[in-house]
């Protein structure tokens, strides 16, 4: 089946765009949604896009956002080409135009706000749009120093630095599909937001951001940190921080942030995230949304727990072993006994002897690895759904689904392994590796039930009539394993000994 070259060509405020057909889809791919935010623009909100002559050609991603990592992490030995320029969205739609408009699944990526990009092949979204059940859009937001470090106490009366750029990004993203994606095929009065990790934090984040209101009316967090936004003067210390490492004078700073090599933007900020995160500041993330008082106004943690959260439905969960990942592989998160004890001696020293007492066996590394992930991920969460079902429809869950090879590895259901499941991409090349020993059909299966879930939800706002609304009482979670199940308040001693703690300000 191919679709008629008509349903390919598009117009947008911008101009004309060509789609191609791939894998199974029509999808339109590097669509400029923001000016290039390179020369005067660098580090200040996204502009406008200009538009163009003739007619876009939409058969390739735009560069990926500067960072240390191959951004195309599929196998494949092609690198994604990096840029500054990188502010461009995808849309894949259905090969046949559905005669009513469709819900719009719109995602942000993961990667500690450090690393990721919509070039990587698992978020191209085919399985999603192949249901026939919606459209999707994947994007690039400005990630690392450019993106998330808060160089605004540098401005001067010739350089501006505005704050929460790469939030900022997801925002002006947002206002395009408004504004465009009706072209498409799409609703723009029902628009889902969804992602994992830093996507999952951007999803709660933009719940409490005055200027998303109204761009979206569903949100699905996964593995979300809702806790990882801090204050402008601990986001100031830490640029002090990064352009030491740079060698550039604080007097300097305006005019050497004009025209640093991003190489070497990226290359400081790893180095200060290894630094901050482990050392530092247990439990803190350096590259992160800062609470700044006008685009942010107040900590999530604060708009959620007072009722200001957008009353949109939400779905939100975690992983059964959270940390697990970090303590293996990426080394950021407070997953030793020395890390834990200066985390909490940095932060609420009183609550210390509670929550130790609620994981019996500590301090042992598997004990240390569970406060580490609970700590970041699982009760942040529990809280957010907590006070958000107050405002509105609100579901939770955990995922403890894992092949043997998994568990044999040490892993278990652990940080990210979710993603390949709700996108579908189960036959992927890793996915097989970890399926070795078993458990592909299982995971198959529970694909297309994690998947159908956020499709219920953009399609109806609500990821199923089986699944229970989470509420303070019963606190009813569902659990995706091989068969599902719902658990009432999992884990109550944790939650209770967690309570009131707050982390970095």
């Amino acid at each position: 089946m191919t679709a008629d070259a008509k349903s390919l060509l598009i117009p947008t405020d911008n101009g004309l765009v060509r789609g191609i057909v791939a894998n199974g889809v029509r999808t339109w791919r590097g669509i400029p949604y923001a000016a290039p935010p390179v020369g005067a623009l660098r580090l200040r909100s996204p502009q406008r896009a200009d538009g163009w002559n003739g007619v876009l050609d939409g058969s390739a991603f735009g560069a990926a956002p500067p960072q240390s990592r191959n951004p195309s992490l599929t196998g494949s030995r092609r690198r994604a080409p990096m840029d500054e320029d990188c502010l461009t969205l995808n849309i894949s739609a259905p090969l046949e135009p559905a005669a009513d408009q469709l819900p719009v699944l719109v995602y942000f990526y993961g990667g500690a706000f450090s690393s990721g990009s919509s070039t990587v092949k698992t978020y191209r979204g085919s399985h999603l749009v192949r249901t026939g059940e919606a459209l999707y859009v994947s994007l690039n937001y400005r990630i690392g120093a450019l993106g998330f470090t808060d160089f605004s106490s540098f401005s001067t009366a010739k350089r501006t630095f505005d704050s929460n750029l790469g939030l900022r990004d997801q925002v002006a993203a947002l206002e395009w599909v408004r504004d465009n994606i009706a072209n498409f095929g799409g609703d723009p009065g029902n628009v889902t937001i969804f992602g994992e990790s830093a996507g999952g934090i951007s999803v709660t984040s933009l719940m409490c951001i005055p200027a998303a209101r109204g761009l979206f009316h569903k949100a699905y967090a996964q593995s979300p940190a809702p806790s990882s936004a801090y204050s402008p003067e601990l986001h100031a210390s830490w640029a002090r921080d990064l352009l030491k490492i740079l060698k550039v004078p604080l007097s300097d700073a305006a005019e050497a942030l004009a025209v640093l090599p991003a190489a070497a933007l990226v290359q400081a900020t790893n180095r200060l995230t290894s630094k901050i995160g482990p050392a530092d500041k247990p439990g803190s993330l350096s590259v992160s949304p800062v609470i700044d008082g006008e685009f942010l106004p107040e900590h999530p943690f604060d708009a959620f727990m007072k009722g200001k959260s957008a009353p949109v439905p939400l779905v939100l969960g975690t992983m059964a072993q959270e940390g697990a990942l970090f303590a293996k592989v990426v080394d950021i998160l407070p997953s030793t006994p020395d890390r834990i004890e200066k985390m909490f001696a940095g932060t609420d020293p009183a609550a210390q002897s509670r929550v130790l007492a609620a994981y019996p066996g500590y301090p042992s590394k598997q004990r240390s690895v569970e406060i580490s992930g609970d700590l970041v991920f699982w009760y942040p969460s529990t809280v957010v759904a907590e006070s958000h079902s107050l405002v509105a429809p609100t579901w939770s869950y955990r995922y403890d689904f894992a092949t043997p090879m998994m568990n044999l590895l040490g892993f278990g259901a652990t940080h990210a392994m979710d993603v390949p499941v709700m996108f579908g991409e189960t036959g992927e090349p890793i996915t097989r590796a970890l399926s070795l020993f078993g458990g592909a059909s299982a995971l198959k299966k529970l694909s297309a039930r994690f998947q159908g879930t956020l499709l219920s939800l953009a399609k109806t706002g609500s990821p199923g009539s089986d699944w229970p609304r989470y509420e303070p009482v019963e606190r009813q979670t569902r659990i995706f394993d091989r068969e599902d199940r719902i658990e009432s308040d999992p884990f109550p001693e944790r939650r209770r000994a967690w309570a009131g703690y707050r982390g970095y300000l």
